[in-house]
């Protein structure tokens, strides 16, 4: 019996907590309101002059919960660090963390995560990994830079890919910027239209 009870409390402590579907798009639009009110703020903008003024929002996909994906992470600890490319002659460094692994529309995918071998000075990025990718999209519907995706080090060996949050880098909207170039392991060869779409500034 006391087996049952605590297989019973387990259930609803676990499910209890997660979200609804209505939960989940309510979160991905708050995000979307967010990021479009740091762009049409001239005090937290990038934009300037009249790209602010003529700033009517960024551009989204439909949302699509089949791209929130519980990924396996498999942890790569073994990588030497390399400079990544940029849109510029910048070359930061990073070192690959580690794969993502996971499954949309049936077709098995890999993504790799990458951490900053500088440390930020933030102590709320000490976890952070970064993700950029590209797809059939890049170019034709989506910036043809590739879109970024923020990540944290998991606990376990699962990780969280919410693919509905990607953002566009900022050489996507304004000059002056050095941007990553999404390395060619993460060229997905699927059309990824969920996220941000291409601004088409410039």
């Amino acid at each position: 019996m006391k087996i049952i009870i605590s297989f019973v409390l387990l259930f609803f402590v676990y499910f209890g907590n997660a979200q609804t579907n209505d939960e989940l798009i309510k979160e991905i639009e708050t995000y979307y309101a967010e990021e479009n009110e740091i762009f049409s703020n001239p005090e937290t903008s990038i934009l300037k002059g009249s790209d602010l003024e003529n700033f009517e929002g960024l551009e989204y996909y439909p949302i699509d919960l089949s791209y929130r994906v519980v990924a396996k992470f498999v942890r790569t600890p073994d990588e030497k660090p390399f400079k990544m490319k940029t849109s510029t002659s910048r070359t930061p460094e990073y070192v690959k963390y580690g794969e993502a692994h996971f499954t949309i529309d049936g077709k098995e995918l890999k993504l790799a995560l990458f951490k900053s071998v500088v440390p930020s000075k933030d102590p709320k990025y000490k976890d952070y990994l970064f993700l950029p990718f590209t797809d059939f999209t890049s170019g034709d519907g989506s910036y043809g830079g590739g879109r970024y995706l923020d990540c944290w080090i998991p606990e376990g060996d699962t990780i969280l890919l919410d693919f509905n949050k990607t953002y566009n880098p900022y050489c996507a909207y304004t000059i002056g910027y050095s941007c990553p170039i999404p390395p060619r392991e993460n060229d997905l060869a699927m059309r990824f239209e969920v996220g941000i779409k291409d601004p088409n500034m410039h």
